[in-house]
C-alpha cells in the first residue's frame, strides 16, 4: 500500500456549544486506503467526518489534506481541494431528479471542468442511476437512494471521500454491492474513510480501522490484526 498521508487529524478536540464531542482525536489515512471508522452511536464518529469537512471547526489540534492545512477552511474550500462526504441518511433530494441530483454534486470549478468524465464514472459504477436518470429520487428504492448519494460524492471529483452509515437501513444484497462499488472506487485512484456500526463487516473490507468510544479513539490498527483483538471481540463480536 503507498505510504503518501493524504489525511493527517492530530489531537483535535471539537465541542458543540458547552459539550465536548471529540477528546484529543488523531488518526492518517494514505493514499488508496480504504479506513474503517467504527463505535457505537455516540462515540464521536459523524463529528469526527464533520470536524474533517469544516462543518463544525475543531478547537484544538490540526488537520492537514495532501499537505495542507485545512481545519480554518470553509466546507465549500474543502470540497474544491477534494475531500467530499456523504452524509448519513443519503439526503438526496427528493423532488429533483436522477439527473439533477448528480449536477448539483458538481458545483465546484474543478468538478466542473470534469463533469461528463464524472458522468461516466458514476453510470459505469451504478448502471441503474442511468435508466433512473429522469426520475425523481423519492421514486428510488433505498438502495438506489444510496447509490445516488455516492455518484453525488463522486461528481465533486474528489480525491478522499468521507462516507457516513451508507449501509444503514439496506438489506444485505443491497449493502454487498454497495461495498463492491467501494472497492471499484478505490480502484480509480480515490481514497476512502468510512463510518459503520456493522464491525464485522467493517474490519472485512477496510484496510486499517480506528474504534471509537465516547469521543476518544481507543484502538487502531490493521483491519485483520484488529479481529483479534480480544477486546474487539468481547465488545462487538460477543465472544
Amino acid at each position: 500500500m503507498p505510504e503518501k498521508t493524504w489525511l493527517k487529524v492530530s489531537n483535535i478536540d471539537t465541542f458543540y456549544g458547552g459539550f465536548q464531542a471529540l477528546w484529543n482525536v488523531s488518526l492518517e489515512v494514505k493514499f488508496e486506503e480504504i479506513v474503517a471508522l467504527i463505535g457505537a452511536n455516540g462515540s464521536g464518529k459523524s463529528t469526527l467526518l464533520n470536524t474533517i469537512s469544516g462543518i463544525v471547526r475543531p478547537a484544538k489540534g490540526s488537520i492537514e489534506f495532501d499537505g495542507k492545512s485545512i481545519d480554518n477552511l470553509e466546507p465549500f474550500q474543502i470540497v474544491t481541494l477534494g475531500i467530499s462526504q456523504v452524509p448519513q441518511g443519503r439526503r438526496v433530494f427528493p423532488d429533483l431528479s436522477v439527473m439533477n441530483n448528480l449536477i448539483l454534486g458538481s458545483y465546484n470549478r474543478k468538478a466542473r471542468l470534469k463533469k461528463e468524465q464524472n458522468f461516466r464514472m458514476v453510470f459505469e459504477l451504478f448502471p441503474i442511476l442511468k435508466k433512473r436518470k429522469d426520475q425523481l429520487a423519492k421514486t428510488l428504492s433505498g438502495g438506489e437512494q444510496q447509490m445516488l448519494a455516492l455518484g453525488r460524492g463522486l461528481m465533486s471529483n474528489p480525491k478522499l471521500m468521507l462516507l457516513d452509515e451508507m449501509s444503514l437501513g439496506l438489506a444485505p444484497i443491497v449493502i454487498n454491492n454497495v461495498y463492491k462499488a467501494l472497492r471499484e472506487i478505490r480502484e480509480r485512484g480515490i481514497t476512502i474513510l468510512f463510518v459503520e456500526q456493522n464491525v464485522r463487516r467493517s474490519l472485512e473490507e477496510a484496510d486499517r480501522a480506528y474504534i471509537m468510544e465516547a469521543g476518544r479513539v481507543v484502538l487502531s490498527g490493521d483491519a485483520r490484526d484488529l479481529q483479534e483483538e480480544e477486546e474487539i471481540k468481547k465488545a462487538y463480536f460477543g465472544i
